[in-house]
């Protein structure tokens, strides 16, 4: 009888290493060491136990990326560290039917010990390790390492995108024990030179934090903490810290469990993070310049900006930081501008409705008295920043575009409302032009991101985005239901431009003279900055203030001929220098800092500018971009006006706007809160252009030819020689033409089969599209004539139809071969 049972259990653990085997998880009992592969073998771990326990080796694509070290578990009390590597006691390893369990892991001192159990397994070709830590008793932890990951060095990887939409950047981890810590637990490490990435995801109940350093071994290390709470940062409000390895705060750990799990897979870099097809543009750069510059202005969960992590700062008058995401097109990165914006609401905004204009680690750089300690939002020390503003509704009324949330518009309704108002009733002459706080030059402050520059009183740069936050905001209160509220901007808005346009003898900003609009006018009527301050200008254009064709030309002509006389691979922030009263210290002798150094920060209004006017000229500047990413990787405040050189401490997110313009105004993407948007300014160069974009969950095809642009999906395919959105709910498609919602087909199949339409021509008395698809169809159109018949002719066959009160038709029809579908107003 008991040879029978102990043949029973020579049996059961035969077939359970067997099993083990089969789920790619090798045991080697003499060597103390566990080898766990997924099927492709594109990631395997070793487990050593032979003193201690941690992971010896994490192989990506056949190499293995840790030192030493490995990666581990561990507390640090006091000054004092104890991990799983240098335990004493040797665990026990346990194969179960589902993997491959680790026990017995056992650390600290004596009166907080803490023990582990680990359980690996394989899901797909992802390895599931998850961690339970029981901890003996309640204990303050200076740091906890929940596991620790010590890869190799500093150029394992070049980076990490982080699940919160941020990255970071392992070049910028200089020194030993420089530090990052974000609370967020997802990253996606990557390697650009071999395509290979590493991607661990985070699933607990408790707060998540990691912490990237560079040790003193010269490793680059990833620490993951699980704790009770959101850990706190140890200097002020710091996420980055030079040279100090302890960026976050202590807390207790509860006496009791906590458990975490990772999820690790290998990632193809170049494949999942492919641009597509992008004839004529270095689409690799594209992906390394948004992936690095364009994500770095992400602080932390609820920051993010444009200065960045490394300096702790956000600047709140900057409107462009949903443009950003547009380009991105990475839902956490949409998802954490959205908290932002929330806390931007409920954190730096005064009860008048006045915005803060930045936010910074810990005090020093604020107007006396205004640093929130607790927030860390404040007035700049320049001067009352105006445009922040203006930078609040924009960036809210683009986001909303992005992710269609009404609820979440609402909850912004009142909070733009006011911060609008703030600077609408900043108008005490009546003139139309809204004023800033400071008066004239004397003062010495500034009024807007430019802001060692005396600005001030009625500023065009402000006013232009002011008239753009009008006109964005309108269009959101008329999906809010307020088509009064709407029609009020609407008319704000109007005023504005046609003081706007006055010359500027009669109080306007135009100047005949210098062809150009000036930048201010102080209290006592002096004009100032008639020295082609490219900004604003160009966001004149840009933003539709400016629609004299022959401005436009004088404007853009004049800024492209002193472009190309110097030889400027961007546009600088001014052409000729201001006079020396108008400048701070630091901006003089010209060309000085914001007295005419290139800062592409403002590269999207002059793509926006151009696209339409010249789009062969902006793309030579989004291609001149891309070639200076591949020389210094952009990551610079500003460049030299004299060699175009990079310069300054601080990297600006902004920088990768001329790319972000890319999308919306050469691929023409242009989401709305109900559709997706397609409004191309193709040149034949780009010819061919083929990616995929994803708008809420859904994941659209573009394809880009001169005179043919199409969408498409699973369910439905558009194509028009014209800009269009297009919409799919249940069985019906909707077109919206020229994407606007004024005129639309709806066609609603009998059955769930795609949809695939062509739009022959679409004017406003005649109408023609081909359905290649098969199927029963009930054809919806809107914008037409009110009680006007038309003559519909379906493949030669004509009838007549009328069209209602409301300008709507509908018609039936059977479709089993192409269809074309022609209508035109008796």
């Amino acid at each position: 009888m008991r040879l029978q049972t102990l043949l029973i259990i020579i049996l059961s653990l035969f077939q359970l290493t067997a099993q083990a085997r089969n789920l790619g998880i090798l045991h080697d009992s003499t060597a103390h060491r566990v080898t766990i592969t997924v099927p492709d073998r594109k990631l395997s771990i070793v487990l050593d136990y032979s003193a201690g326990c941690f992971i010896k080796e994490l192989k990506v694509n056949n190499q293995n990326t840790v030192s030493a070290k490995g990666v581990f578990t561990g507390i640090r009390t006091g000054n004092r560290q104890f991990t799983s590597h240098t335990e004493l006691n040797r665990p026990q390893i346990k194969q179960e039917a589902n993997g491959l369990s680790v026990e017995g892991i056992v650390f600290g001192e004596a009166t907080g010990k803490v023990t582990e159990r680990w359980h690996f397994r394989l899901q797909d070709n992802k390895i599931l390790w998850t961690i339970r830590r029981v901890y003996g008793s309640s204990v303050v932890l200076e740091e906890t390492a929940f596991p620790q990951w010590n890869f190799r060095n500093l150029n394992q990887w070049k980076g990490g995108i982080l699940d919160n939409g941020g990255m970071v950047w392992c070049k910028y981890l200089k020194q030993p024990h420089d530090s990052y810590g974000v609370h967020t637990g997802g990253v996606t490490f990557w390697n650009d030179t071999t395509g290979d990435g590493l991607r661990i995801r985070t699933i607990a109940k408790e707060a998540l934090a990691m912490k990237f350093s560079h040790s003193p071994e010269q490793e680059f290390t990833c620490t993951h903490s699980v704790t009770p709470s959101p850990l706190q940062p140890r200097y002020a409000l710091n996420r980055f810290v030079a040279g100090k390895g302890d960026i976050f705060a202590a807390f207790e750990a509860q006496r009791g469990e906590t458990t975490v799990q990772y999820e690790l897979q290998y990632v193809d870099y170049e494949q999942e993070y492919s641009r597509g097809k992008l004839p004529g543009i270095d689409s690799l750069a594209v992906r390394e310049l948004l992936n690095t510059t364009g994500r770095y202005g992400v602080v932390d969960n609820n920051i993010v900006g444009g200065n960045g992590w490394l300096t702790n700062w956000k600047c709140l008058h900057e409107p462009f930081f949903a443009q950003i995401g547009l380009a991105l097109n990475d839902r956490n990165y949409t998802r954490n501008l959205s908290a932002t914006l929330d806390h931007e609401r409920d954190q730096a905004m005064l009860p008048d409705g006045r915005v803060l204009s930045r936010w910074h680690n810990e005090p020093g750089d604020e107007i006396r008295g205004t640093y929130n300690s607790q927030t860390g939002y404040y007035e700049a020390q320049w001067g009352y920043t105006v445009d922040s503003q203006t930078g609040y509704v924009i960036n809210t009324s683009e986001q909303f575009a992005q992710t269609g949330d009404r609820a979440w518009l609402r909850s912004h309704q009142v909070s733009c409302e006011k911060a609008l108002d703030w600077l609408i009733r900043r108008d005490a002459n009546q003139n139309g032009i809204f004023e800033m706080v400071n008066t004239g030059i004397a003062e010495q402050k500034a009024s807007d991101w430019v802001d060692i520059v005396w600005a001030s009183y009625e500023n065009a740069f402000v006013n232009a985005q002011l008239y753009e936050s009008l006109t964005l905001w309108a269009d959101c209160e008329r999906v809010l239901g307020n088509r009064q509220k709407a029609a009020y901007y609407v008319s704000v808005a109007a005023r504005l431009k046609k003081a706007f346009n006055l010359p500027v003898e009669k109080g306007g900003f135009w100047s005949a003279a210098k062809r150009q609009y000036v930048y201010w006018r102080d209290k006592d009527g002096s004009v100032h900055g008639d020295n082609l301050v490219t900004p604003v200008n160009f966001a004149a254009i840009a933003f539709g203030l400016c629609d004299d064709p022959q401005r436009i030309k004088q404007i853009l002509d004049q800024i492209d001929q002193r472009t190309v006389q110097e030889n400027l691979f961007h546009w600088p922030l001014c052409f000729d220098s201001f006079k020396r009263e108008e400048v701070q210290t630091g901006n003089w002798p010209f060309p000085k800092y914001e007295n005419g150094d290139i800062f592409p920060t403002w590269g999207y209004l002059g793509i926006r500018a151009y696209a339409q006017y010249d789009n062969r000229i902006a793309l030579q500047f989004i291609t001149n971009l891309l070639e200076q990413y591949r020389k210094d990787g952009l990551s610079s405040q500003r460049y030299s006006r004299i060699n175009q050189k990079g310069l300054g401490d601080d990297i600006l997110a902004g920088i990768s706007t001329t790319i972000t313009a890319l999308y919306r105004d050469i691929y023409g993407i242009r989401p709305q809160w109900n559709r997706l948007g397609l409004q191309p300014n193709l040149s034949p160069t780009l010819n061919g252009t083929d990616f995929t974009y994803t708008l809420r969950d859904t994941t659209y095809r573009i394809r880009l030819r001169m005179g043919q642009y199409q969408v498409s999906t699973n369910e439905f395919s558009v194509t028009s020689s014209n800009g269009f959105g297009v919409s799919k709910s249940g069985n019906t498609l909707t077109y919206f033409h020229q994407n606007e919602e004024r005129s639309l087909l709806q066609i609603k199949a009998l059955t769930t089969n795609p949809v695939d339409v062509k739009i022959n021509y679409w004017k406003p008395n005649t109408r023609s599209w081909t359905t290649k698809s098969r199927d029963d169809y009930t054809f919806m159109l809107t914008g037409l004539q009110p009680n006007a018949s038309y003559k519909i002719t379906i493949n030669n066959k004509v009838t007549t139809l009328k069209a209602r009160a409301d300008g709507v038709l509908n018609l039936k029809q059977t479709c089993r071969t192409n269809t074309t579908f022609s209508l035109i107003k008796q």
